[in-house]
């Protein structure tokens, strides 16, 4: 299996994809981190056969760990799926409200958040490294959510997808006083003494931002999968050669 599905069902499709050695590059779906531009739009184009869909429906961004999100419509399709220099610039994350549109995020260890809310037929994804943790895209997503496209925290779902773990999230005290600084993260931190160093749950303190937003709990799921320790995983801290998965949501016609 190279590919995980979140959800499936009459009016939405996200999921992820994995790491697998059969594949080419490993399934990698990063055209920014390849060997070969061909292999990963080959494993693109398995991916969108799985979904039923064209290669030509997604849209990528230029992943800069900003707290840069933006709107998306028909006219966006296409971006950055064949090629780089196409995707939509210094961006880390997207939401529409159209159908037959593949969102796309790119990690190795970096939380990708996939979101629907049916009531409004809204889909989005985040890309949110420790970086743009620290800089709340995901809180400053759904606050313009709620308040610019008159939204509902309650009517949003949300699935935390796979990242790497709390146990292996080390960092020196530079990062630690910059997740301390938002003022809600000391819960899901620790020192190690041994090592002197500090583990950062990334994968809470982005759920405790939806949580901020209004998103009840009830409403957010978390993938536990460490991306470091499972071999279903890419992972930078582990390789810094290593692929990406594409965490990918569509909204169905």
């Amino acid at each position: 299996m190279t590919t995980k599905i979140y959800f499936d069902n009459e009016k939405f499709i996200a999921g992820t994809t994995l790491k697998d050695a059969t594949q080419q590059e490993q399934n990698n779906m990063a055209l920014h981190v390849c060997k070969s531009t061909d292999d990963v739009l080959k494993n693109r184009m398995k991916l969108a056969a799985t979904l039923h869909c064209d290669v030509h429906d997604f849209i990528c961004t230029e992943q800069t760990h900003s707290a840069n999100f933006q709107r998306v419509t028909a006219i966006d399709k296409g971006r950055g799926a064949l090629q780089n220099d196409t995707a939509i610039a210094n961006t880390d994350a997207l939401y529409t409200f159209e159908p037959n549109l593949l969102l796309c995020s790119f990690t190795a260890d970096c939380v990708p958040v996939i979101f629907y809310n049916e009531v409004k037929g809204l889909v989005g994804v985040i890309h949110s490294g420790w970086q743009g943790t620290v800089k709340e895209i995901t809180l400053q997503l759904f606050q313009h959510l709620i308040q610019q496209e008159q939204c509902l925290p309650q009517d949003f779902h949300v699935q935390i997808g796979m990242a790497l773990s709390q146990q292996k999230f080390e960092v020196d005290v530079d990062v630690y006083e910059k997740f301390k600084n938002l003022g809600y993260a000391e819960e899901f931190m620790y020192y190690n003494a041994q090592t002197n160093k500090y583990h950062i749950d990334n994968q809470l303190t982005v759920k405790k931002q939806c949580e901020l937003a209004g998103i009840p709990t009830a409403h957010i799921t978390i993938d536990p999968t460490c991306t470091y320790v499972n071999a279903d995983g890419f992972s930078y801290r582990q390789d810094k050669q290593a692929g990406r998965h594409l965490s990918f949501i569509m909204q169905k016609t």
